[in-house]
């Protein structure tokens, strides 16, 4: 279970994010108020939302979840693999040294975004991404196991990050799309497969029982629904025009 998410109102800097898309640019004022309806959305699953000032400076700093990862038992500070992206890291400590006593950081020698890292029970898997490395995410690996935590590497070469293709929905299940239908990591679980037309939605995200789903992917949404999950929509057609899904715009812990 969940309790508090922290997020970060987006900047007009947004405009200038990173991004392979191809969807054209973000339209800023609606951006806003798809990140406003994400905070409703997060709070309706039972969360107590922490909102983050924008950060002019830094384009991409709404997608909070790539520059901290935040476990039962530690939290750790990343080291992003984008340069444009490191100095987000300080703008995150603060928030998170309200709620945590343990905290470590990846070191420069490694790179590390927590959008390749996916939680599954005490178990952590780390994709190999042109944003994290072998070094980062061995790093990792060595800071989870002082907690009894343990952590396991993904190679893979489709995708921007690891959860861009593969989420975990709990109760043994991931959705999945391309490489990730049959890479052998993941072999344990029941992989529901996302359509290539709607590979964005397969960054779904579970909290407490609810599955949010981004607005506009309705095979995936009707899929979802059937396995008997309570789902909510939530619209993010500005961040997707970023690489950003849902997943990427909260830290949730």
């Amino acid at each position: 279970m969940f309790n508090y998410a922290i997020v970060r109102t987006p900047s007009q800097a947004m405009l200038h994010g990173l991004t392979e898309a191809n969807l054209g640019p973000p339209d800023y004022h609606l951006a806003l108020a798809q990140h406003q309806g994400y905070i409703e959305a997060l709070e309706s699953c039972g969360l107590t939302v922490v909102t983050l000032p924008a950060l002019e400076a830094f384009p991409d700093a709404c997608f909070v979840e790539d520059v901290a990862l935040l476990t039962p038992h530690c939290a750790i500070l990343t080291h992003p693999g984008a340069p444009s992206r490191r100095g987000e890291v300080e703008h995150i400590e603060a928030a998170v040294r309200q709620h945590y006593h343990q905290i470590h950081r990846i070191s420069p020698q490694g790179h590390l975004e927590a959008g390749d890292v996916m939680m599954v029970g005490s178990h952590f898997y780390i994709g190999l991404s042109a944003r994290t490395d072998m070094a980062g995410a061995q790093e990792l690996i060595a800071i989870l196991e002082q907690y009894g935590m343990r952590g396991s590497v993904v190679t893979m070469s489709e995708m921007l990050h690891l959860k861009t293709g593969i989420n975990y929905l709990e109760n043994n299940r991931m959705l999945a799309f391309g490489e990730m239908l049959t890479h052998p990591a993941f072999a344990q679980f029941e992989r529901i497969a996302i359509q290539a037309h709607e590979s964005y939605a397969a960054n779904c995200v579970w909290i407490n029982g609810t599955v949010l789903v981004p607005a506009g992917f309705p095979e995936t949404l009707a899929t979802v629904q059937a396995l008997g999950y309570h789902t909510r929509e939530v619209a993010v057609s500005e961040f997707q025009k970023l690489d950003g899904g849902l997943s990427c715009l909260s830290l949730r812990f």
